[in-house]
């Protein structure tokens, strides 16, 4: 069954193909929205037939599909193959589940679109591309689907590229699919770069060849400068892809997009792909100590500083934005104190609720005529109670409420943070959490309760078409139990359940980097653990209630006179802590004047356009002098001629 994974990839490219060459002779949009839907569904289904048949077998080795030999020369042999474990097919699930429920979502949602047809193509795109990132068996074809993601990423958030979007040095929606492709090529240089070195340190790119040859020799390789330098590289990679500090800045201007972009790309599935790709390779980053401190370190610091920003976000998208960034440093905290289950685990969560979240905000945004600030909503529960009640359970799951799937999926990281005696990220994970809890149900309050500040002359809120609240529904049901895949050892007695299902199914792929690591995940003392979680329900509740209490005054009068009172620490949060003018004063300003004062004054105007128009101001200097011997005079030709026999004579005689 295994050898049916070469079809997951397949069908969605087929759909591509379809509608990007077919799609605009369709008359009908169903007809578009059924074949990009159903190709991911396809996929889908497949999925779950693999995963059933691989859990049922027991596997505990990788199996590996060839498709066909792509390089072959000398001592590069790279073939285009999958890998088919527990990691791969996880992921699979989750890209396909949830694209499946975004592209059904986007029928109604793009319905009208002049651009109905591309919208899908593109999608089925990055379903295809990202498929082969999260399958692949080596590095080489992962960079392959990674540059394949970003392309549809660029593609995608300048999709209305006639729109205007505001951001700082951005005037149009193309803008920001610019700085989010440029952005990105920084931390593709470290992936390059870190291949590299792979290769020359292995011989090889293939994961599990250059795990095995890794941890078969820990006393060459722990804490090793090679090691070091690899790892480090491939995280600047995932700092890109994942919006880390300090390649945070593209993500929230990626916000110009249609909505369900923002929730398959920018929330679910792309921005995962640099936890997958340090999850992969975890043998390697477990092998160097340094690097596992930077993945921490940058981790938490991006959790605390986007949620901070996100504290005082008036746009319904940003506040997601920041939201998502936040919920990545978590995964790349959990990630480098080793706890690579946890890490996974809230990637999968997190798949669901801020899938639903992002959605949610959709339907909010169509209902309300394409309105994004929250401070022109207010009571839109009665308008659209689908959307509130389902927006509600991805806000108590984000939340980290009990027993929402947020709450297990961010306690186990940061418990697995303090057993490991991380107790300052400890301390500024729980600090963010506390502003998770608190700006959620400040954009819950502010656009779904309270008075209602829109203008009924032209802004009639209505719930969306039921092909865009089923998404939600079943988004919903998976936001608030996907969290007792992995409930914790402590309170697996509770549930009359095997804990932590999710740590069983990735055992084999996690089991060499914890016997490096030298500790298991999970089986620590159980009550201090349940302080933990009583503190971090604790953080989560009085957040609640203040962010309940500071906006119950319909003039927001307690908000309003801390933002005067602290106005220097407001302002610092309302300008992104003015990452983006720091970037184009140290970095942009000046390229931009080597550009302008050299390399285009200079180099392109004086030497490359000198050279060109040198050569043709010689060429036609020749010319004229030469058309000048054309007198039409035949003695001047037979003078000309007898020269010419003289000169060759005299050769010939002074030759020899």
């Amino acid at each position: 069954m295994h050898e049916l994974i070469k079809y997951v990839p397949l069908l969605p490219f087929i759909g591509f193909l379809i509608l990007g060459l077919f799609g605009k002779y369709f008359k009908k949009e169903a007809i578009i929205g059924t074949i990009g839907s159903g190709t991911v569904f396809g996929s889908l289904i497949i999925s779950l037939i693999i995963f059933f048949d691989f859990m049922g077998k027991g596997h505990e080795k990788p199996l590996l599909v060839p498709v066909y030999k792509w390089i072959e020369t000398g001592a590069l042999n790279i073939n285009v193959s999958y890998q088919v474990d527990q990691l791969s097919i996880l992921f699979s699930l989750i890209v396909t589940g949830v694209g499946f429920l975004i592209h059904v979502y986007s029928i109604g949602y793009m319905r009208g679109d002049r651009s109905y047809y591309r919208f899908f193509s593109y999608m089925n795109l990055f379903i295809f591309m990202m498929l082969n990132l999260v399958l692949a068996d080596n590095l080489l074809f992962t960079f392959l689907g990674w540059e394949g993601v970003g392309l549809c990423s660029y593609l995608l958030i300048g999709f209305w590229y006639d729109r205007k979007f505001e951001g700082y040095k951005i005037t149009w929606t193309g803008d920001a699919g610019n700085k989010a492709f440029i952005v990105n090529r920084i931390g593709d240089f470290g992936f390059i770069i870190a291949m590299f070195l792979i290769f020359n340190e292995f011989s090889s790119l293939q994961y599990t060849e250059v795990s095995s040859l890794a941890a078969a020799d820990t006393m060459k390789y722990f804490g090793s400068g090679t090691i070091t330098a690899i790892t480090l590289l491939m995280f600047l990679g995932c700092t890109g892809k994942s919006a880390q500090i300090p390649l945070a800045v593209w993500l929230p201007d990626a916000m110009a997009g249609p909505t369900p972009v923002s929730a398959l790309i920018h929330a679910a599935t792309m921005v995962t792909a640099g936890v997958y790709l340090v999850a992969r390779n975890s043998v390697l980053f477990a092998l160097s100590p340094v690097s596992m401190e930077v993945v921490a370190i940058v981790g938490i610091a991006t959790a605390f500083f986007a949620a901070t920003i996100g504290l005082v976000q008036n746009d319904i998208k940003k506040v997601l934005a920041y939201s998502t960034v936040s919920q990545l440093g978590y995964m790349f905290a959990a990630l480098g104190v080793g706890a690579f289950t946890a890490g996974v685990f809230h990637v999968m969560t997190h798949a669901f609720f801020k899938g639903l979240l992002f959605l949610g905000a959709g339907s909010v945004i169509h209902g309300m005529h394409d309105e994004q600030n929250i401070k022109n909503m207010g009571g839109l529960k009665s308008y659209m109670p689908v959307t509130y009640k389902t927006f509600f359970v991805a806000t108590m799951a984000i939340s980290g409420i009990p027993f929402f799937s947020g709450f297990f999926s961010k306690d186990e990281i940061l418990w697995n943070a303090f057993s490991n005696g991380n107790i300052f990220l400890w301390l500024i994970g729980a600090t963010a959490a506390f502003f998770t809890a608190f700006y959620m149900f400040r954009l819950l309050k502010l656009t779904f309760h309270g008075k209602e500040r829109f203008d009924h002359h032209h802004v009639h809120p209505h719930e969306s078409p039921k092909v865009m609240t089923l998404p939600l529904i079943i988004l919903a049901f998976l936001s608030a139990v996907g969290g007792f895949l992995g409930v914790p050892y402590a309170l697996g007695f509770w549930f009359n359940t095997k804990p932590n299902l999710l740590e069983s199914w990735l055992h084999p792929v996690f089991q060499p980097a914890q016997v490096i690591l030298q500790r298991t995940e999970g089986h620590q003392i159980h009550s201090i653990e349940y302080i933990l979680m009583l503190v971090s329900v604790g953080i989560a509740l009085t957040a609640i209630y203040l962010a309940k209490r500071f906006y119950s005054d319909e003039q927001w009068a307690f908000p309003r006179a801390l933002a005067g009172r602290f106005q220097t620490v407001y302002k610092l949060l309302l300008n992104k802590y003015s990452l983006d003018e720091i970037y184009f004063a140290i970095i942009g300003t000046p390229i931009l004047k080597l550009s302008q004062s050299f390399l285009w004054k200079i180099f392109d105007v004086k030497i490359i356009d000198g050279f060109v128009n040198g050569l043709a101001t010689v060429t036609v200097g020749a010319g004229e002098k030469i058309r000048r011997i054309q007198t039409g005079v035949a003695q001047n030709y037979a003078l000309l001629m007898m020269g010419g026999i003289i000169l060759i004579i005299a050769w010939l005689i002074f030759s020899y």
